[in-house]
């Protein structure tokens, strides 16, 4: 194995690493903010507990960088530059334990309505009138229903399909013909591939996150975004076009910029 191929495999080991610890920390943040609102903590509270840990987390590993040093028996050249690129990651380690102490807020929001949607879907639904076999509704209402189906979606439901179902338009008109067949299996398989990624991306930028408070990132909690987000992967540029077409550009920008597709389109 040459020692390009050897870095690329141990870097990839890495990122695999760092895939892992960041998502047990979002379930481990989610059960964290479940605890605090049990214990009558309030949000804004939640959200200052939980930054302040992880700044602290931040300031340990700056404090065992600091503490680090050379090899022994170094040459006083190498001891030099071992310093200077402590002394410079220590730095910016600080700037992060700064910046994540006071920032985070409308996390414990968006986690509060992420558990009561999933607790929404886990109760018996009232016994009201047989619902309408999905299988009976034209192709847009089946797809629709599996992405309501998802945890994901939590937007309330009077501010769902906004405006008029536009979302949905652009969103199928990006599925192929050859392709609904099968797609709702396709759109699942999206959603159980990147539970955690969109996980995360509902706690930064849904309903009740600072983002969302000025305005902004109006799709992500919306169960048509799900379609969007599968078509910006697969089908990036037909996606946009379409888009253009038809609906304000700033709208797919922000969800792109949230997002972060391994094409990025907009301007």
């Amino acid at each position: 194995m040459s020692t390009e191929q050897h870095d690329a495999a141990a870097y990839g080991q890495e990122l695999a690493r760092i895939s892992h610890h960041q998502h047990e920390a979002t379930d481990a943040r989610f059960t964290v903010f479940q605890a605090l609102a049990a214990a009558g903590i309030g949000h804004e509270q939640a959200d200052d507990i939980v930054a302040q840990l992880e700044a602290g987390a931040v300031a340990g590993a700056h404090t065992w960088i600091s503490e680090s040093s050379p090899p022994h028996g170094s040459e006083p050249r190498f001891e030099d530059g071992w310093f200077a690129g402590v002394r410079d990651v220590a730095s910016y380690l600080l700037r992060i334990a700064d910046t994540t102490a006071t920032t985070g807020r409308g996390r414990a929001t968006s986690s509060a309505m992420l558990l009561a949607h999933l607790q929404q879907l886990a109760s018996p639904a009232p016994v009201e009138e047989p619902a309408q076999d999905p299988a009976s509704l034209p192709y847009a209402g089946r797809v629709l229903a599996v992405a309501e189906g998802f945890a994901w979606a939590v937007a309330a439901p009077g501010t769902r399909h906004w405006p008029d179902g536009e979302f949905l338009d652009v969103a199928l008109s990006v599925v192929r013909a050859e392709e609904h067949e099968g797609y709702i299996e396709r759109l699942e398989a999206f959603v159980e591939e990147h539970r955690a990624r969109l996980e995360e991306l509902l706690r930064a930028y849904g309903p009740g996150s600072a983002p969302a408070s000025h305005g902004r990132y109006a799709l992500i909690g919306q169960p048509e975004t799900l379609i969007l987000l599968e078509r910006m992967e697969t089908a990036p540029f037909l996606l946009r076009s379409r888009w253009d077409e038809a609906l304000e550009a700033v709208l797919l920008d922000d969800l792109e910029f949230a997002w972060g597709p391994r094409i990025r389109l907009s301007r």
